[in-house]
């Protein structure tokens, strides 16, 4: 399979890792925006169930996990990632129910830039927490018209979002920071298959949220198919892509790579959701990316050593948010 060739196949080639985080972070924010079309029949816990439920059906199938039996280790390590993984992705998709992607993606960066700069606790950390928190200030709901935002620019997304979806996006960058402290050790337990056993448990989290809010909608064959591509496009191949770019990469590069998620993720929502930001949201979202990239190549000695293991503040050890 594909798939499972990309998660464990090394390669020479120094530029396919790039590649493969590049590919990622396209297909997370593309899958996220069609996501968002099945929203009105199955909800943000309907939606949210089905892309892990068929993600784990595919990477189960894929690393065929049936043929290494279950022990006590593998549970401890898949458990916490696996739950740490089904909130994350719940409390996302609530979120870009309420806020733009590019919005809700950088928001939730807020999560594992407080892992790198509270383990930290150098100065130069304060530095880019103030930059995280004067992007945040430029993201937060402030007054603001709705004629106003009109006037000013037809087709923009008002400058007062949702206070409720900012803290869903928030408490989502709560679970990515917990999602980061398990990955790692997920992914020296159970190698390369952790996003598959990862996302079983993922899944098992989030059904029963996802058969409450949407019953018998979710299966639907119109409403599977679009799940089917979601699951593909947000999980089954970003997450492969991933662990392959992580296993190659030093951990440093790799955050700094995927600390562009939130703009990637705001052009998708710009192109594909009409989801036209004004300035002040892209002086946000820039400033959140700088200060996790700023974190991420201050970082202690390991991850300046390129070392596997040390988390940058963008570093997500086997997969993505959205």
């Amino acid at each position: 399979m594909v798939i499972r060739r990309i998660a464990t196949r090394s390669s020479s080639n120094d530029f396919a890792p790039l590649a493969a985080v590049a590919t990622a972070m396209v297909s997370i924010c593309w899958g996220a925006s069609v996501a968002k079309s099945l929203f009105p029949v199955t909800g943000p816990a309907g939606t949210t169930a089905l892309r892990l439920a068929l993600a784990a059906a595919i990477l189960c199938g894929v690393f065929r996990v049936w043929r290494k039996p279950l022990d006590r280790q593998m549970l401890r390590a898949a458990l916490p990632y696996g739950l740490a993984l089904g909130c994350m992705n719940m409390l996302f998709y609530f979120a870009i129910q309420r806020i733009p992607l590019g919005i809700a993606l950088a928001t939730e960066f807020t999560g594992p830039l407080a892992v790198a700069t509270f383990s930290s606790r150098r100065r130069i950390d304060l530095a880019w927490i103030g930059l995280a928190i004067a992007g945040l200030a430029l993201l937060v709901p402030i007054s603001a018209s709705p004629e106003a935002a009109a006037a000013a620019a037809p087709r923009a997304i008002d400058h007062a979002l949702d206070p409720a979806g900012v803290l869903l996006a928030l408490a989502a960058g709560v679970f990515w920071g917990a999602y980061i402290l398990m990955g790692k050790r997920a992914g020296e337990v159970l190698g390369a298959a952790a996003p598959a056993y990862g996302m079983t448990v993922a899944a098992l989290v989030a059904l029963p949220f996802g058969i409450a809010q949407a019953g018998m909608a979710m299966i639907q064959p119109h409403v599977l198919a679009i799940a089917l591509v979601v699951a593909i496009f947000s999980s089954a191949i970003p997450y492969s892509l991933e662990m392959f770019a992580l296993r190659r990469l030093p951990t440093k590069s790799f955050g700094i790579l995927t600390s562009g998620e939130p703009a990637v993720g705001a052009l998708t929502g710009a192109l594909l959701l009409g989801e036209v930001l004004p300035l002040a949201k892209w002086l946000g979202i820039a400033a959140i990316v700088g200060a996790t990239i700023g974190t991420t190549l201050t970082a202690g000695t390991g991850a300046a050593s390129g070392e596997p293991g040390n988390s940058g503040a963008g570093t997500k050890p086997v997969g993505s948010e959205a």
